[in-house]
């Protein structure tokens, strides 16, 4: 037997990996719409794609990845159930809908699956701090143990809440049709969480250099757009959109051109992408008109107030303070929590900040980095040099980003 041609197991490990980018999501979708089984899908989706590596090299890449991808998935969906004697007319009627499911290369068939399968992962039956990490890994392909850092829990743990969310819909018979529209304000929140902590998980590795999160920021862009156009009257996505591509639109100036760290305040307002910063705006504006201000809202209210910047006007300290105030009542997180001692700083002074650090609880900071980070910056500015490095040495401890540790270490001989 002849090996694969020279270069042939690269190109096959390429077309697998930009299917998976492109198209995990859907698949997963295709795979449990009917079996409401997501374990069971992505189990075969995995043996697919091992097969894909298997085969594509002696074979070549075919002509449609992610439609070979199916066919194997399915066809090993169908020999999983049959082996697990579940039952032989449910193998039948898995078989009908095979056919039924036909592979459609119709790009406006996507977003819809994976729409649909976010608001199955925000069904009321599964536990709520299970939803938005299940969609990041039904709808998104994410393993846990990249999730895990951004929910600040333990792999383990977040292994066994996913393991149990599958199990709840797969026992419960949860539906995979579109929910009614008496449904959706119960399970929008969700949805939103899962598309921002996608947006999140890919914004954090700003390198590009993880392929599981490469394209996540696009891809969360992308699905918050097709909810805005299904959901026209809500603010709330609108405010997420707009949050996403003020974000989005200094992208390209969180490093300097020799890749170092760039801090928010010193980025180069040159380099923002100010078509996303002025869409932003505007929806930020058309979400506002509808007065009913949300969490997502504020958080895009308070990213505009610090592109105020670009128009020469100082960022208004005390508006950010109310803006996080605002933000802690209708949702407290320890983020919001961490950036309103920042706020507080510029509008009262280092000293007033380090006492709303000070009264968090000591137990939900220790492996937060943030909040060390902050800590640090803040004690530099009070003239507490010693303790100043002793907390930005915990900081660089706790970030696994090299260019950021580069910056505190940099800001920790320095003195700052």
């Amino acid at each position: 037997m002849t090996g694969p041609a020279p270069g042939a197991s690269a190109a096959a490990a390429r077309a697998a990996e930009r299917a998976a980018r492109e198209s995990y999501g859907r698949l997963v979708a295709i795979l449990s719409s009917r079996t409401r089984d997501i374990a069971l899908a992505e189990d075969a989706l995995a043996e697919a794609f091992a097969s894909a590596l298997e085969r594509w090299p002696h074979d070549g890449v075919p002509t449609n990845p992610p439609a070979w991808l199916l066919t194997v998935a399915r066809r090993k969906t169908l020999d999983q159930w049959r082996h697990s004697q579940v039952a032989a007319d449910a193998a039948q009627t898995l078989l009908a809908v095979a056919d039924e499911l036909g592979w459609d290369d119709g790009a406006g068939a996507v977003p819809d699956e994976r729409l649909r399968l976010l608001f199955v992962c925000a069904h009321p039956a599964v536990q709520a701090a299970a939803r938005a990490p299940l969609m990041l890994q039904a709808v998104l392909g994410l393993d846990v143990s990249r999730m895990a850092g951004a929910f600040l829990v333990a792999p383990a743990t977040l292994g066994q809440r996913l393991v149990r969310a599958k199990a709840r819909i797969r026992e419960a018979g949860i539906p995979f049709e579109h929910p009614q529209a008496r449904d959706l304000p119960q399970r929008l929140q969700d949805v939103l969480d899962g598309i921002y902590a996608a947006y999140g998980t890919g914004w954090d590795d700003v390198e590009g250099a993880d392929a599981a999160r490469r394209g996540l920021t696009t891809e969360a862009i992308d699905l918050c757009r097709i909810l805005c156009a299904l959901m026209p009257t809500e603010p709330e996505p609108a405010g997420l959109l707009a949050l996403m591509l003020f974000c989005e639109a200094r992208a390209a100036a969180r490093r300097s051109t020799e890749g170092a760290y760039v801090p928010l305040d010193q980025q180069d307002t040159g380099r923002w992408n100010h078509a996303q910063r002025e869409e932003a705006e505007a929806l930020l504006l058309a979400a506002a008109r509808r007065g009913t201000p949300g969490p997502f809202q504020l958080e895009a209210a308070i990213q505009s107030a610090h592109t105020q910047r670009r128009l020469g006007a100082a960022v208004p300290p005390q508006a950010l303070v109310v803006l996080y105030d605002g933000l802690l009542a209708l949702r407290p997180s320890l983020g919001a929590q961490v950036s309103r001692a920042c706020a507080v700083a510029a509008a009262s002074g280092p000293a007033t900040a380090l006492q709303v650090l000070d009264a968090l609880p000591a137990e939900d900071v220790a492996h937060y980095q943030p909040y060390w980070a902050a800590r640090a910056h803040l004690l530099a500015q009070a003239g507490q040099a010693d303790a100043a490095r002793q907390a930005n040495a915990q900081a660089m401890g706790l970030t696994e980003n090299a260019a950021v540790r580069a910056w505190l270490a940099g800001r920790l001989f320095s003195g700052e």
